[in-house]
């Protein structure tokens, strides 16, 4: 079919709560993918980070096809060897804590809010931070920060309290005897890039263990190898109770982990909580393999290399000629601050073969691949520089 049957196809049979470029991804290899077309386009936000290693990774590509003859499900009243294998592998990397599985970042954040709620009944109350973003279910959008998400929601699930990110006195404000947990991102993604400083989580950390309360970390962005290290936390050197992740964990398989302490995770006891299809057998072997790949590309130390060398190249293009006001970078989450507001920038991006994305209006924001090559940064950074001394974006 053609473009103008799929899309047809799709305003006939398929829900309209999407804004969707007028793109028809046809297949996609690393950092590159193709439409239906045939064009090519260099992809520096896949799957808003969810191809960690890029696109149809052949070692990931390979476990999943492997398992899928194998066994693709199974209940979890019964044990199967990937989940066990991938539970470890998580294990060992953060710590010694304990897996509940799932399929989604918000999936992971609604386990963590009960989980810290029956940890520390009866506390109830968890303060988050304003302008956070923890997912669309109930549970989620409760926690998060942003009125406009919850716009039309309300009355919104009771029991939050909203801080500053880097602003302990706003924290110190709303902490009280019913509080269990504080909850945040340690980087804002959907805010643009808005790190959370290490003295502000430590001054959590403590706050946290003089008063009872359990610190969860929602790594869904963050982790794995996002910051140049395993997870988020180890790159701020503050050490919490929970912590949640998503999107790239399994190479592009829908896949999700709660990851606790084992005192903590002790709360989540048979008919608490459960997800029929979490740490199916097919997601795992998708997550042993990624993380086999990760480790064996040493994606890590290419996250941290190239990071330097972007500060260097966006950081040049900062001033009036580019539109752009500032650049937030931590690790490979980058968001450049604009003048302007960006939409007209990013459709300006696609047509020249480049995908981006923009956030909270005027930020443009990258999630590149874990193991994309310079080149291919630098040819990315070279496309949107050339659009952004244009001045037809700016106007849009």
């Amino acid at each position: 079919m053609d473009f103008s049957q799929i899309r047809n196809q799709f305003d006939n049979c398929v829900v309209a709560n999407y804004s969707r470029f007028p793109l028809c991804v046809a297949r996609g290899e690393g950092s590159r993918i193709w439409d239906t077309d045939g064009k090519e386009y260099l992809d520096l936000f896949p799957g808003w980070g969810v191809a960690g290693l890029g696109h149809c990774h052949p070692a990931v590509a390979e476990a999943i096809a492997r398992q899928s003859r194998k066994l693709i499900h199974v209940a979890n009243n019964y044990y199967n060897e990937e989940q066990g294998e991938f539970g470890e592998i998580l294990s060992t990397r953060s710590g010694g804590r304990q897996a509940f599985f799932c399929n989604s970042g918000a999936e992971a954040n609604e386990a963590a809010i009960k989980m810290v709620r029956l940890a520390r009944q009866p506390r109830h109350r968890i303060v988050t931070m304003r302008h956070s973003f923890h997912g669309r279910t109930m549970g989620a959008i409760a926690a998060t920060g942003q009125p406009e998400y919850q716009k039309g929601f309300t009355p919104v699930v009771p029991g939050f309290d909203y801080a500053e990110v880097n602003n302990p006195a706003s924290v110190e404000a709303v902490v009280n005897a019913d509080t269990c947990a504080i909850m945040l991102e340690p980087v804002q993604g959907e805010s643009g890039v808005v790190a959370a400083s290490r003295e502000f989580l430590a001054f959590l950390r403590r706050l946290c263990d003089e008063l009872g309360m359990l610190l969860v970390f929602d790594e869904v962005q963050t982790a794995p190898c996002r910051l140049g290290e395993w997870f988020g936390y180890r790159y701020f050197g503050v050490e919490p109770d929970v912590i949640t992740t998503a999107k790239a964990i399994a190479g592009g398989m829908p896949m999700a982990v709660l990851l606790a302490k084992p005192e903590v995770a002790a709360a989540l006891k048979p008919g608490t909580h459960a997800s029929t299809f979490g740490g199916h057998s097919l997601g795992c072997a998708a997550g042993i393999a990624a993380f086999k790949a990760m480790e064996e590309e040493r994606v890590m130390e290419n996250v941290r290399e190239l990071g330097g060398w972007l500060d260097q190249r966006l950081g040049s293009l900062i001033g009036p000629e580019y539109g752009i006001k500032n650049l937030r970078r931590v690790g490979f989450m980058i968001g450049i601050e604009l003048e302007h507001p960006g939409i007209a920038l990013v459709n300006d991006c696609r047509e020249h073969g480049l995908l981006v994305n923009c956030t909270h209006t005027t930020i443009i924001r990258m999630l590149p691949a874990f193991n994309i090559k310079k080149d291919d940064l630098e040819r990315g950074i070279g496309i949107l520089s050339d659009r952004l001394k244009r001045d037809e974006w700016r106007r849009g």
